[in-house]
């Protein structure tokens, strides 16, 4: 695997580990293809029966890579999603809707349909497409340092690519985090019903481990049901219809943040979100 993402069996597990702890595991386009060709990995392993998804060091993901030194947003890498052209020779919202589609949209849907349960392991910070990450996964188990927030309407973009906040947030609460753009902590994410499990820090990996090991004990086939049954029925409830629409209107704000500021994210970066 490239260094980005490692990849480790412990049994009937895969983990999967973001490796870029120097920048929060912000996510270049090098993280996500190697993101990509690991779950394949443990998809096309029989011995595997559920995948971990985990991140290095004192945080889960920070979200997209917006400006740190290895930001790859204009290389060309193998397309795997392939529903759109490669985008490093398009210009305008062409080039980013292309790339965005694809790394974006397309992976995280392919994930969250891999027929094999898979486990968010939350430490630290979960924000805008680290909740991307772990919302594609069935099961969310978080450290109780954790916290989440998506604040990108503060550029003017009306929530991150993937969204899913109404069906994993619920519609009220999902309203609050993006008119403030404000973190929420793993207790209220777990009273709000998005986290299975919140554990103390320490004691993650091992209630990561032992649900992952329970859950690994069921028949393989059935487990690939009935996550089919259950994305179907949130798809069916207008999950999948709803990410299409919202996804359009996230580039109408790249657009328009690039026709009036010169800039599709309006000027800011990672210090000023922060800010």
């Amino acid at each position: 695997m490239p260094d980005e993402v490692l990849y480790e069996r412990r049994g009937a597990l895969a983990v999967v580990t973001m490796n870029r702890p120097r920048y929060r595991n912000a996510q270049n386009s090098a993280m996500t293809y190697a993101l990509d060709a690991a779950f394949t990995r443990a998809v096309d392993d029989g011995d595997v029966r559920v995948i971990v998804l985990a991140g290095a060091g004192e945080h889960f993901s920070a979200g997209h890579d917006i400006g740190t030194p290895e930001r790859d947003a204009d290389t060309p890498f193998p397309r795997r999603a392939t529903i759109w052209w490669d985008h490093t020779d398009r210009a305008g919202a062409d080039r980013r809707y292309a790339r965005e589609v694809e790394v974006y949209l397309s992976m995280c849907r392919r994930w969250r349909d891999l027929p094999k349960p898979t486990i968010a392991m939350v430490q630290g910070a979960c924000i805008a497409g680290g909740m991307m990450l772990a919302w594609v996964c069935d099961l969310i188990v978080a450290a109780e340092d954790a916290f989440f927030a998506d604040p990108v309407l503060r550029m003017g973009i009306p929530g991150v690519e993937y969204f899913a906040h109404p069906w994993a947030l619920g519609p009220r609460f999902a309203r609050e985090i993006l008119f403030t753009g404000d973190r929420f902590d793993a207790r209220r994410a777990y009273e709000i019903g998005m986290v299975n499990r919140v554990v103390p820090r320490a004691d993650l990996e091992t209630a990561v481990t032992a649900l992952a090991e329970r859950v690994a004990a069921m028949p393989p086939f059935g487990l690939a049901l009935a996550k089919r049954g259950l994305n179907q029925c949130e798809d069916l409830m207008g999950m999948r219809a709803g990410m299409d629409a919202v996804f359009g209107l996230h580039h109408v704000a790249h657009a328009h943040n690039a026709e009036v500021t010169g800039d599709p994210l309006a000027g800011l970066d990672p210090k000023a979100m922060k800010r």
